[in-house]
């Protein structure tokens, strides 16, 4: 029997083993995915904190409850480890590493790198290897292929590649992993359609693709495409502003077109691991090819100066409504997650307003409920270890000026409202709120 047809029993039986190495917030939620169905899964991660605490049953994601994790290592489905000698007993290795940009926003893929050295130590005939993890097309056959092959096994034949891009959505309460259709691109036949059944176990809705750089490009697209249409709705907001125009109102009005128009909102600056990174591996890769991506750069360049508009309208309604200036004024930042609901600080806009007004004098603290205390940070260094204030109306009104910058639904925002302070809200999430005394400003 060929490796092809023993993987095929395995995945019909559901006796295959997986190994995902990464569990942050893509490589957990799969593993919950994976579990619930019966699958034995080996969780591998580098961070032994992150271990101890899947060990003693305790989930640090959102969308992965702790009793979940009781219950699969007390099956002996789940093993979290840092050891990757365990791969030796797996059919199927699931990459989900971060994909981070470089100080020169070039593509930093040495966490992909290092993972697939470590792979390639323990690869054997019979594996099939799929990356997750946003990347640029090309990744895996030019990038991660020539590492493997370094084992002295042969890509096709001994062992089989394919990419799958993550399509989480943190937060969500009508979208899970089991429940969003998952694009798999494979370059044989035989490794799509293990990977492809492979899924299928636990995944809804498989979407195969024709080659691995197809679905490289799909996750690129995807959060380009956002990218984009998000700059383009910030831009207009600074212009309706200057014009006197309500954009949210506008967005409204234009949104009741039944065709030809999609939605996006305008914020403090984009957040996450996705839509402000993703786009710049695609601006990196193009240059490659003489190309030069003028939508994407545009769109970073607009996205990336949001915070500092933020800044502006906040240091001019200090000055206008209270006749303060920013050096010495007390400011609340309210929210610093990237958005709404979920305690993800990765790329979040809380922090450039953060240290840009604290640049300008200000003494700014913040308050999170789902977020106690700020990170460690490589670009925003001075806000590590800062920490929630406790959440009381009184204790806000001492405050000079609150910046909304995160809209999480666990804050009192009617008695915000009632506390008649001055209030910056980059979410248009108080225009339902009315008192005459409040001083409420868009940003």
């Amino acid at each position: 029997m060929s490796f092809f047809e023993d993987l095929q029993k395995k995945i019909s039986d559901k006796s295959v083993t997986v190994a995902v190495i990464g569990l942050g917030y893509v490589g957990l939620p799969l593993v919950h995915s994976m579990c619930k169905k019966g699958l034995r899964v080996y969780g591998i991660d580098v961070d032994q904190k992150k271990i101890d605490q899947l060990l003693a049953g305790q989930s640090y994601i959102g969308a992965v409850e702790s009793s979940d994790i009781e219950t699969y290592c007390s099956k002996d489905l789940f093993k979290p480890t840092t050891d990757f000698s365990c791969l030796k007993d797996a059919d199927f290795i699931i990459i989900c590493v971060p994909t981070p940009l470089d100080k020169n926003f070039a593509p930093d893929l040495s966490y992909v790198e290092g993972t697939a050295k470590s792979i390639s130590q323990h690869l054997r005939k019979g594996h099939v290897v799929i990356l997750e993890s946003t990347t640029y097309p090309g990744t895996m056959n030019e990038v991660v292929a020539p590492i493997l092959n370094k084992s002295g096994l042969e890509l096709g034949q001994d062992y089989f590649m394919a990419y799958s891009p993550e399509r989480e959505n943190p937060g969500s309460e009508t979208h899970s992993t089991a429940t969003i259709p998952k694009v798999i691109g494979a370059d044989t036949k035989e490794a799509l359609t293990v990977s492809q059944q492979f899924y299928s176990i636990f995944i809804d809705e498989v979407v195969p693709v024709g080659s691995i750089a197809v679905a490289e490009a799909s996750k690129i697209m995807e959060n380009t495409y956002r990218s984009v249409n998000i700059a383009l709705v910030n831009e207009l907001k600074v212009i309706f502003d200057r014009m006197g125009i309500d954009i949210w109102e506008v967005i409204e009005a234009a949104k009741t077109k039944p065709f030809g128009f999609t939605p996006f909102y305008p914020g403090p600056g984009l957040g996450g691991h996705c839509i402000p990174i993703d786009p710049f591996y695609l601006s990196w890769k193009a240059k490659e090819y003489g190309k030069v991506t003028r939508f994407i750069e545009l769109a970073g360049e607009i996205n990336t100066n949001m915070p500092d508009y933020v800044v502006d309208k906040t240091v001019n309604a200090l000055n206008d409504v209270k006749g303060l200036a920013v050096k010495g004024a007390k400011i609340l930042v309210l929210g610093i997650a990237y958005k709404k609901n979920v305690a993800d600080q990765r790329e979040t806009p809380a922090f450039p307003i953060m240290d840009a007004l604290q640049a300008r004098g200000a003494n700014v603290d913040f308050y999170d409920p789902l977020i106690e205390s700020v990170g460690e940070n490589r670009n925003h260094p001075d806000l590590a270890g800062k920490k929630s204030i406790a959440w009381d109306v009184e204790n806000v009104k001492g405050y000079d000026a609150i910046v909304l910058v995160t809209d999480h639904d666990e804050v009192d925002y009617e008695a915000l409202v009632q506390s008649d302070c001055l209030i910056i809200d980059t979410r248009n999430k108080l225009s339902s709120f009315k008192n005459p005394k409040a001083s409420i400003l868009q940003a």
